[in-house]
């Protein structure tokens, strides 16, 4: 059962993935430049110093709708969900240092470790294009889980279990904040999928450690494995979203420009 559970996520991503990778179409002459600076696209929040997404709320992918219920005591769901806790307390010490880096969603933290993967920097200002691109695809993703978390508010593993996690100064916020899905994962995701899109010969890596960056919540105790399957479905259906953004769309193909212009 807990095979098929994962399974059955996994495949509702991949799917929501694969049906719309389709070639943008390149944004034309008269078209305008999609802005590279949060002055132009406008912060999230002053609490968030992030730059806003590239959807309106109202076009996200309603993260209530689209999944089923957090799984229910007694379900062989929640038995793998604690079968992955206990194994997240055993996690080696390299493990839980990777886990707690990826924690952190600072940015340009956030991205440092895709960097070795792609062989460049996401965040110096050599790739303008490409490193808004990241950052508004990011906010889209954290956003598409909110109606899910606010509605569920399902309590944190290491609330459960009266425990703690690999960020302890994270702790006092995430008692606060519903844990499924997971937002973390959905933007870890969703920075996998962004950078195999515009570096498709990097692809199984930057996957890889997108699927890692989800991981490291549940080796951190702040994330049910279920939170992490569920948050890697609602990002591959907001990416699925962006598809049909034109701003995504022509911002996407001036990171393409960036990434085979003469450096």
């Amino acid at each position: 059962m807990r095979t098929l559970h994962k399974q059955t996520f996994l495949l509702a991503s991949i799917l929501l993935v694969s049906g719309c990778a389709t070639t943008a179409t390149p944004p034309s002459a008269s078209a305008p430049v999609p802005p590279t600076t949060i002055e132009a696209v406008g912060q999230l929040t002053k609490a968030i110093p992030f730059p806003r997404g590239y959807l309106d709320p109202a076009a996200l992918p309603n993260s209530l709708t689209l999944l089923p219920p957090p799984p229910a005591p007694g379900t062989a769901a929640k038995a793998a969900d604690e079968e992955a806790y206990r194994a997240a307390l055993a996690a080696p010490a390299d493990r839980q240092a990777l886990a707690a880096s990826d924690a952190d969603l600072g940015w340009p933290h956030m991205v440092q470790s895709f960097e070795p993967i792609a062989g460049l920097s996401l965040s110096d200002g050599t790739h303008p294009h490409l490193t808004m691109l990241l950052r508004r695809a990011a906010a889209d993703a954290a956003f598409s889980t909110s109606r899910a978390k606010g509605h569920y508010q399902r309590v944190r593993p290491f609330v459960e279990h009266d425990g703690n996690t690999c960020r302890p100064q994270d702790e006092p916020m995430l008692r606060k904040d519903g844990s499924y899905p997971s937002g973390h994962t959905a933007i870890g995701w969703m920075l996998a999928l962004v950078l195999t899109d515009v570096m498709p010969d990097k692809q199984d890596a930057l996957l890889k450690r997108g699927y890692e960056f989800g991981e490291s919540r549940v080796i951190c105790r702040a994330h049910w494995l279920s939170d992490t399957l569920a948050g890697r479905v609602v990002a591959s259906a907001t990416y699925a979203r962006l598809q049909s953004d034109p701003v995504f769309r022509a911002q996407r193909e001036l990171a393409r420009q960036e990434l085979v212009a003469p450096r």
